[in-house]
């Protein structure tokens, strides 16, 4: 009976991409408040970071520590993140200074083994942009599209967003790849026409918007959103 009901979980289980129109757009903020909002939902979640660049004194990626610490069970650090270099630099110039290029078996590997977890959702974090290299020809997208991965992009809403989120856009469609949905999250206080901007991306992008999440929210909208997030989340993976 046990073993049914693991299996049963297991099949269940949903995963999604986390990318972005940048570094520093939001991603690893917009993927802890998902695993959040998913707990208030009462469902098991986990969060990884399948390759990360820049470490700590202890040798450890603060953002995957992030992911780490905000899933729902508990899992090694080699396990949420296989892949990680100590300058914080582009991943693929890492490789090439340290001599370990980036192993597409290790990342195969590790999507085989989180999606045995008894969990039901569950929410990668990319590195970067979409297009983040991974060797001379390979981009991580290529990967996101052969595992057939649905996409999520957090848009940093701050001035040339627009062209930035259309360009990600245009290219995650192009790439065959599933956008389901995008969030808007504001990343600069002194942003002009804030509202006008988030506007004009709403028409543009056929996705649905999933929240626009303010700068700094107080915990009180940090919980609502956190759960807004989460559940249309949900509704897009059943559409």
């Amino acid at each position: 009976m046990a073993m049914s009901r693991r299996l049963n979980t297991s099949i269940c289980m949903a995963s999604s991409f986390i990318t972005a129109t940048d570094t520093d757009a939001g991603k690893t903020y917009i993927s802890t408040m998902l695993l959040h909002g998913f707990k208030l939902l009462k469902l098991t979640a986990v969060g990884v970071k399948p390759i990360a660049a820049g470490v700590d004194a202890d040798g450890y990626n603060s953002d995957a520590l992030l992911m780490q610490q905000h899933s729902g069970i508990a899992l090694p650090y080699s396990q949420v993140n296989p892949i990680c270099y100590a300058p914080p630099v582009a991943p693929h110039l890492a490789a090439i200074n340290t001599l370990q290029p980036i192993d597409e078996a290790v990342l195969n590997s590790a999507l085989h083994r989180w999606q045995q977890l008894p969990i039901q959702q569950l929410i990668i974090e990319g590195a970067g942009g979409w297009l983040l290299p991974i060797s001379e020809q390979r981009y991580l997208a290529d990967w996101v599209v052969e595992q057939q991965l649905s996409v999520i992009l957090v848009v940093g809403v701050k001035l040339g967003c627009l062209n930035h989120a259309m360009l990600t856009v245009r290219e995650i469609e192009r790439s065959g790849a599933k956008l389901i949905g995008w969030i808007a999250n504001c990343i600069d206080t002194e942003m002009a026409l804030l509202e006008q901007n988030i506007a004009d991306l709403r028409q543009r992008i056929t996705a649905p918007c999933f929240a626009v999440i303010p700068y700094a929210a107080n915990t009180a909208a940090y919980q609502q959103l956190a759960l807004q997030l989460a559940s249309q989340l949900q509704l897009a993976q059943q559409r």
